[in-house]
């Protein structure tokens, strides 16, 4: 018997504060790149990034210093960060690791056929990949939205289900997209959406603010995976 149109559901997972801890790794790659395609020191320093896209900090960046945006120098950055980011990865800062419970998780849901697992995160998607290759966690995931597929992090859902449809993925109905994520931004965009939304409070952002923020479901971590599962299985 053929699988219930929308009753398929797809998980949306940001990287970065919910999946792993690069231990600064990011953000000292972006500062090093930096100062080398632009001869600017600490240009990141004040600019937040938690929850937005790797296109916009590096806008903002080159807004606040007065670098023209060219192409070109786009692409040498990006080439540079990427480099950078392997290399301080390989450095294995403190406090670098997997998050408490998430290889469990993403094994759970890898073995429900009604569940497709992908990313939406503002990484670029190379350094998604470098990333969570680092962490033997990419093979989890076999597609994704990231930080050079939309200008605002609230068009990037679309862009994963229509890429969850191209590889495969059945239909999803109202309510068969959760955005899983650590950051009230993350909630916001799912939200926009009409996405359900999961904070996990292991990023920067603490259990009350997520919450606040409108979570349907706010998690200290991904560490008892009943609660998360049972979430899922309800409003569908």
């Amino acid at each position: 018997m053929a699988e219930q149109v929308g009753r398929h559901q797809l998980i949306l997972f940001d990287i970065d504060g919910t999946l792993i801890h690069t231990g600064g790794a990011g953000g000292k790659a972006l500062s090093r790149a930096f100062a080398e395609t632009c001869r600017i020191e600490n240009a990141f320093q004040d600019i937040p990034l938690p929850g937005r896209t790797d296109a916009v900090i590096l806008a903002d960046a080159l807004a606040r210093n007065g670098v023209d945006a060219d192409p070109a120098l786009l692409d040498r950055f990006q080439a540079t960060y990427f480099g950078f980011l392997e290399d301080e990865l390989r450095r294995m800062p403190a406090g670098a690791r997997v998050l408490p419970g998430v290889v469990r998780v993403l094994t759970l849901l890898r073995d429900r056929p009604d569940t497709t697992v992908g990313l939406l995160t503002g990484n670029y998607s190379t350094a998604a990949r470098l990333k969570l290759s680092h962490f033997g966690i990419w093979s989890f995931f076999l597609f994704g939205a990231f930080g050079e597929d939309a200008g605002d992090r609230d068009g990037l859902v679309a862009v994963a289900v229509e890429r969850g449809l191209a590889a495969g993925m059945p239909p999803v109905g109202p309510g068969g997209v959760v955005v899983v994520g650590d950051t009230p931004l993350d909630v916001a965009c799912g939200r926009a959406n009409g996405a359900r939304t999961v904070g996990v409070a292991t990023g920067g952002a603490p259990s009350l603010e997520l919450a606040d923020a409108g979570a349907d479901l706010v998690l200290e971590d991904l560490s008892d995976p009943p609660p998360f599962l049972e979430f899922l299985d309800r409003n569908r």
